[in-house]
């Protein structure tokens, strides 16, 4: 009788193919297949080696490309087949990833399984913009939440509780309910003027930031452009952005090499 497969769960992290873990490395070279998502960044697709079988089950924002549901059949499937499979998640699992559902479609199948951690989203487009999660004298507690529900259900959550002034609020796939967020904190007492930020592709080469106030993230976020998938990023700390920002430096020293190489050689 043929032995069912194995599947690693795998955080890998919110964009820069060096955050992932030693861990995830080493199971991204030794599996049989990969399962990632969208937001797996095409750095980390390339780690991965010639002949393990990749597939995508993408999914973005208001567009379901493979229903929940069947993705875990697929990872069933596919470990009843005794193959050695990676599911690769962006950011961290069991962070708004879904994770959980995953394993216990694998629980009810008799599957063996782990799970591998991965720097969740929040904290790597924190320290990727200068804003540290958590700051002596300015925020005492940090409130991940998800700006998105499942079926595009209302949006209800405890807005009261939510806005408190002393702590750190980082919300994730905000962007379609932006105006609702926004009002929502002020009318339940957050000030219009404290900081807010929002970071669109986080920890990569594209990394895009914005800073503004809670009363005005809207505006400034429309009028860049900015598309998902996007950080917000609100509460005190937020004003420490500037002074701690040393990746946007970073990719600034790194353009002008591209802009110097690319003048000499039209010259030469």
């Amino acid at each position: 009788m043929k032995k069912d497969g194995f599947v690693s769960l795998v955080g890998a992290g919110p964009g820069d193919a060096e955050l992932l873990t030693i861990k995830a490395l080493r199971l991204l070279k030794t599996a049989d297949v990969v399962i990632y998502d969208r937001l797996v960044s095409a750095d980390i697709l390339e780690l991965i080696p010639a002949g393990v079988s990749r597939m995508s089950v993408a999914k973005s924002p208001g567009k379901h490309c493979v229903p929940q549901e069947q993705i875990n059949e697929i990872i069933v499937n596919l470990a009843k087949a005794g193959r050695r499979i990676v599911r690769l998640k962006g950011g961290d699992p069991y962070m708004f990833g879904r994770g959980g559902e995953e394993v216990l479609a694998l629980i009810k199948h008799h599957i063996d399984y782990e799970v591998v951690p991965g720097i969740t989203s929040a904290s790597g487009c924190s320290a990727y913009s200068g804003i540290p999660l958590t700051h002596r004298g300015l925020s005492r507690r940090v409130q991940f939440i998800t700006g998105h529900f499942n079926n595009d259900e209302p949006l209800k959550l405890n807005w009261q509780s939510i806005a408190d002034p002393g702590s750190t609020l980082v919300i994730y796939m905000g962007l379609a309910n932006l105006s609702l967020i926004t009002r929502s904190l002020m009318e339940a007492g957050l000030p219009a003027s404290t900081p807010a930020a929002a970071v669109q592709d986080g920890t990569t080469l594209k990394q895009r930031r914005v800073i503004s106030t809670l009363e005005q993230l809207g505006d400034v976020i429309r009028e860049h452009g900015m598309q998902a998938p996007v950080m917000l990023i609100i509460g005190k700390v937020v004003a420490l952005a500037d002074e701690l920002d040393w990746f946007q430096r970073e990719l600034d020293a790194n353009n002008e090499k591209e802009n110097w190489h690319e003048k000499n050689a039209v010259r030469g």
